[in-house]
């Protein structure tokens, strides 16, 4: 079995259907069939149960499968590692932002990294913090740009800048009279608790977006029962609708400098005595980071 097999039993994976499988791999339907059954065979166990035009990986396709990508994992770091040894300037970089971000990192990072390596391609992909990590585990990006997750044995960090999540509302909202300065906090402070006792209508993050992991943990340490009015992934919605004096919302204050507003907002620290977030370069523990993921990295951090 060569390295090309082994992407063929993973598509079929991925895609749970054989015509689909064998679209994405550009083969014929009965072509990647018989690859399947001569595989199976040899093996020596069904790798996949059939369920009606659903491919489901059996214990033995799932170790199989867990493997492959193992393998070609290695693989992929060994041609990287090669290629730099070469000083070969050409290459495939898959990079990972959250769609808020890299609508305005993009922009100002891709152009410099172009001009200095024109012979490398970029490929980006926009997903949740979440999915970024799998995306990292499995191997199918080298690094990924975002705001500091929980600790995962498995992912390797750098930190690129410091930032706070910051409360955000109208300057009409009652509650910004209430708030006061306080050491140690880059903006006036304000108590979390007036949000419940004053029935202030919150807009959150969908729940597999990173500022909304943070932010339920604030409101469980500081016993809050948030009034939760929304819930969007469009973090520019988000702030338009605070600015509109529609509820009050959390964002990170670099997301809000790079936002252009028709009606002005006022920000606010919140927690003990603020919430700070740290933006990170992430890419997969023990496994080799190309030279030019490593260039790309540079070059963000003088971004920010």
């Amino acid at each position: 079995m060569d390295f090309k097999d082994l992407t063929y039993l993973i598509a079929i994976e991925k895609y749970g259907n054989i015509s689909k499988a064998a679209e994405a791999l550009f083969l014929s339907q009965p072509s990647l069939s018989r690859f399947l059954q001569n595989t199976e065979s040899y093996v020596g166990q069904p790798l996949f149960n059939r369920i009606g035009n659903k491919y489901v990986p059996t214990y033995v396709g799932q170790r199989y499968i867990a493997r492959a990508k193992e393998i070609l994992n290695i693989k992929k770091e060994l041609d990287q590692e090669v290629g730099d040894i070469l000083k070969n300037d050409s290459g495939l970089l898959n990079v990972g932002f959250p769609a808020m971000r890299g609508t305005y990192m993009l922009p100002c990072t891709l152009p410099i990294f172009h001009s200095l390596y024109p012979n490398v391609k970029i490929k980006i992909h926009e997903e949740s913090s979440n999915r970024l990590n799998e995306l990292i585990l499995n191997g199918d990006i080298d690094l990924a740009f975002y705001n500091q997750p929980d600790d995962n044995p498995n992912i390797e960090t750098e930190i690129i800048s410091h930032e706070e999540m910051v409360l955000v509302m109208s300057p009409d909202n009652p509650l910004c009279e209430m708030a006061y300065p306080m050491e140690g906090c880059r903006y006036p402070h304000l108590d979390l608790n007036l949000l419940e006792e004053k029935g202030q209508g919150v807009i959150m993050q969908n729940p597999n977006q990173r500022t909304r992991t943070i932010v339920d943990r604030l409101f469980r340490q500081h016993h809050v029962t948030p009034n939760i009015i929304l819930e969007t992934s469009n973090i520019r919605a988000e702030a338009e609708l605070a600015s509109r004096n529609y509820g009050v919302c959390f964002i990170t204050e670099t997301h809000l400098k790079h936002m252009k507003l028709d009606k002005p907002l006022k920000f606010f620290s919140v927690g003990d005595p603020s919430t700070p977030i740290n933006f990170v370069a992430a890419y997969r523990k023990n496994s080799y980071l190309p030279y030019h993921a490593t260039e790309y990295i540079k070059i963000v951090r003088d971004f920010t």
